[in-house]
Formats: structure tokens, C-alpha cells, sequence
């Protein structure tokens, strides 16, 4: 096993290179670093000097060096924007986003599990053709439509949860973090951005769930256990819904990474606080550095989510450990 998290762990750090190579490629060709920096009015020859202080004119292979010498320090370079390094400025924006994932992940968990269980059980069922109809319609609409309409519908018409912002937060840890988890008034900002979001990915879930669990029950070793006298809850529960679980594990890791990126519609219609939103007034304000910056830190965020999946996996399935290690 620790050969296994060595492997994926290296396959990690390779990715991240990649990535930062790549990062690092288009800084090099959008904008003008010298321009942002000081503007317009300044000579061409204080604009050549400066931009050999800063190392601009140095080759491509000694710039990216640099780059991922200062990347190791945790310098991703410096925000035009907000005249701050690009880190600090992505790390007060991370708490808002990561609890925005965070909830989304637990409604698609309590939600499409024992959905998905119930239409592999229970297929011909009305609640089972009710969740299948639905399902179908939530993949077939975008998150930025159903954002909307939670607006129209909780927030303009009803008028019982709030459309934008964060609400009343609490600082931790010395002020680092930000959580709306422990507020009421947080609490009820995060539901319709939380629940918009998660429509782009329960229909996934439910669908999944169901079909691994109707194939699961057709497998010998569950007839077998069905011809010991077993009881049914066990069967389902323990047998079936064990083995269900291992290719779910794997896109969950997969979609959770996806999510982070998928934020910057549900951030923008909902006006949250997040690296989405952050995202789209730097690319609105032509923030090289702070976009290369989200780029890296949104890429190294999904390559730990879906490292920690690979583990999590190995632990599961032994089958899976034994092959990644020849």
C-alpha cells in the first residue's frame, strides 16, 4: 500500500509541473505585465529597464524556472487588481467557494444514495419514475437557468431565503476563515447556491447509483447470499451496497474536482464571494497574474481530490492497489 501512494503521489507532483508549464506558457503570451504594472506613461526605454529587473527579457526556459522556484514559496506573482500576491488574494476568496462545494457535497450525498438504492430496489415504483423523470430533466437544464429560477421562485416570489452574498460569517483561526456553517443567517445564504449547484450534478449521481446497484444484484455471490437466508436489509445494505460503492467513489472524486471550476456561473447569478466570482472580474480587469494564479491553485485543489480518491480506492478494492504498484 505504500508503494501504491507513493506512485500516485509522484504521479501528482508530475501533473502539477505539467500544469504550471502550461500556466506559465500563457502568462508569458497574454498581456502586457510592464503596462499593468505602470501604465502608459512611461518611456519605452524605462519600460525596457524595468522589464529587465523583473527578468522579462531572460529565455523562456530560465523564466519558467524562476517561475516554479517562486511557485515552491508559495509566490504565484502579484495581483494588479488588488496590489496584493495573487495567493492571498485566491486564499481569502477559497473559504467562500470550499464551503459552497462543501454543502453541495453533502446534498448530493444524503439525497442521491438513498435515491438511487431506492430505484434499484424498487424500480417500478412511482417515487422510483418520479426521480428517473427528474433526474432527466436536471441534466438536461444548466445551472445558471436553475439558479435563476430559485431566485424568481425562494427569494423574489415567496420571499423566504436570501438571493445573494454570504450573510452574517464567523472568523476562525485568527481570522483566516470565514464560515457561514455556523450562523443561521449563513446557513440560509448557502441553501439556493448549494442546491443550484448540486442539480448539475445529482441527476449524475442517482442514475449512477441505481445502475451499479441493479447490476450489482445480478452478480452470483448476491444469489448466493439470497440462497443462505440472509435477510434483505443485509443483502442490500451490506453486501450489494458495499460493492456499488466503488465506482461511485471514483467519479465522486472526479465531479467534487469539477465542481470547484463549475462555481463561477452559480457564484456569479448568486453574487457569493468566492474564487469564481474572483475569477471573472480578474478576466474582466485582464489580471494575468491573478488568473494563472486561480488556474494553478484550482488544478492542484482537483490533483489532491482526486490523489486522495486513488487512495481511498486502493483501501476498497485491493484488486486496484496490487495493479497500480506493477
Amino acid at each position: 500500500m505504500f508503494a501504491f501512494i507513493i506512485r500516485r503521489i509522484i504521479q501528482a507532483i508530475i501533473v502539477m509541473m505539467i500544469i504550471g508549464l502550461i500556466g506559465f506558457s500563457i502568462k508569458s503570451q497574454i498581456g502586457d505585465p510592464i503596462r499593468d504594472l505602470v501604465g502608459e506613461r512611461v518611456t519605452p526605454a524605462e519600460r525596457a529597464k524595468i522589464a529587465d529587473e523583473m527578468g522579462l527579457n531572460d529565455p523562456f526556459l530560465i523564466q519558467y524556472v524562476r517561475f516554479i522556484k517562486n511557485a515552491l514559496k508559495g509566490d504565484l506573482g502579484r495581483s494588479f487588481l488588488y496590489n496584493k500576491p495573487a495567493l492571498d488574494v485566491i486564499f481569502k476568496h477559497a473559504p467562500a467557494t470550499i464551503e459552497l462545494v462543501f454543502g453541495t457535497a453533502l446534498i448530493i450525498i444524503f439525497v442521491s444514495f438513498p435515491l438511487g438504492v431506492y430505484c434499484a430496489l424498487r424500480p417500478r415504483s412511482i417515487l422510483s419514475r418520479f426521480t428517473m423523470s427528474f433526474s432527466t430533466l436536471g441534466v438536461s437544464m444548466p445551472v445558471f437557468l436553475t439558479a435563476i429560477l430559485l431566485v424568481f421562485f425562494f427569494a423574489i416570489h415567496w420571499q423566504i431565503l436570501p438571493s445573494f452574498g454570504r450573510g452574517e460569517t464567523i472568523s476562525l483561526l485568527g481570522g483566516y476563515w470565514t464560515t457561514g456553517f455556523l450562523s443561521i443567517d449563513g446557513i440560509k445564504h448557502l441553501i439556493l447556491p448549494c442546491v443550484s449547484l448540486s442539480t448539475l450534478m445529482l441527476p449524475l449521481f442517482i442514475r449512477l447509483i441505481r445502475s451499479e446497484m441493479m447490476e450489482v444484484l445480478e452478480t452470483e455471490y448476491i444469489k448466493y447470499a439470497w440462497a443462505k437466508g440472509l435477510s434483505p436489509r443485509r443483502i442490500w445494505l451490506v453486501h450489494a451496497f458495499k460493492n456499488t460503492l466503488l465506482p461511485v467513489i471514483t467519479v465522486f472524486g472526479v465531479q467534487i474536482g469539477i465542481m470547484f471550476a463549475f462555481t463561477l456561473l452559480t457564484e456569479l447569478v448568486f453574487q457569493w464571494p468566492g474564487m469564481g466570482f474572483m475569477f471573472l472580474e480578474a478576466v474582466h480587469r485582464a489580471d494575468t497574474s491573478l488568473l494563472i494564479a486561480y488556474l494553478v491553485v484550482v488544478a492542484c485543489l482537483f490533483v489532491f481530490v482526486n490523489t486522495v480518491v486513488d487512495i481511498l480506492y486502493g483501501f476498497i478494492n485491493p484488486t486496484v492497489r496490487i495493479a497500480g504498484t506493477k
